[in-house]
């Protein structure tokens, strides 16, 4: 008896998972992009390469920050993106505070290329548990002037820090004057009025922000209360959800919840790929 040998079917190739977009990482006013090593360090496991920014007027002096403008710091948050884009093709952003709203800004201008926002403690309001009951009304007007622009807000306890260990390395930082390691010690009224000109900028540009989001904040926010995430999530257009972080104040990514803050970032991220 003869055997005839059965043709093979030709199997055509499984086409080649797409590499995990880039990570931008946008630290806080005032800030360093030591802020976000937790989120780096997780993003980096999960095989995103990572790019830290570094706003412009950070990590020098107090007068390098006061002249710098919010369209300063997005045209550092814009050189980034472009070089990841070129290099990677895809980019997702994690910010901080000022950060948070500068990677509202960055997918306003480039909804195409920003698949995914994670967005820490960002500022709609002044109106945490650390900050005096008056200052939403007053802080505008005190902005409005030559003195309240040139004054200097100075960094104090608890620095936006629970964990007190942390608090103390943050606190040893500033007083040694190490803006590149913990931080400006102190900031002017100028730096604090151009953030809120790029929160006014942003505001009746939140309906049109389709890029799916997770608004990550803390329950105990010293600086932003319970309002600015929610009044977040229910401007914006996209998708989104609220992760509620207890025990740590407003500094989420150095607090004691920051592991947590990188997990869920990380699951994030790869969900918008599932």
């Amino acid at each position: 008896m003869t055997i005839q040998s059965r043709a093979a079917i030709p199997v055509a190739p499984r086409p080649a998972a797409a590499p995990p977009p880039a990570v931008l990482l946008i630290h806080g006013l005032g800030g360093t992009p030591a802020e976000m090593h937790a989120i780096a360090r997780a993003a980096a496991a999960a095989g995103h390469p990572v790019v830290p920014v570094r706003l412009a007027g950070h990590c020098g002096s107090e007068a390098d920050l006061a002249a710098s403008t919010w369209r300063h710091w997005l045209a550092s948050v814009e050189a980034a993106h472009d070089a990841a884009i070129a290099a990677h093709g895809r980019v997702v952003v994690a910010g901080l505070c000022l950060g948070a709203l500068l990677a509202l800004a960055l997918a306003d201008r480039h909804p195409a290329t920003v698949r995914g926002l994670a967005l820490y403690s960002l500022p709609l309001r002044y109106d945490g548990w650390g900050v005096p009951p008056l200052t939403p009304l007053l802080l505008p007007l005190l902005l409005a002037t030559r003195w309240g622009r040139d004054h200097r807000f100075v960094a104090r306890d608890p620095f936006g820090v629970k964990d007190p260990r942390r608090r103390a390395v943050l606190a040893a930082g500033k007083r040694r004057g190490d803006s590149l390691a913990a931080g400006a010690a102190a900031i002017t009224g100028r730096s604090l009025a151009e953030l809120d000109a790029l929160r006014r900028h942003l505001l009746p540009r939140l309906p049109a922000i389709t890029t799916p989001a997770l608004i990550v904040h803390a329950v105990e926010d010293d600086i932003a209360g319970p309002r600015s995430p929610r009044a977040l999530a229910a401007a914006l257009g996209g998708p989104n959800r609220i992760l509620w972080l207890h025990d740590c104040y407003h500094m989420i990514t150095l607090d004691r919840q920051r592991d947590r803050v990188a997990r869920e970032t990380v699951a994030f991220f790869a969900s918008l790929a599932a």
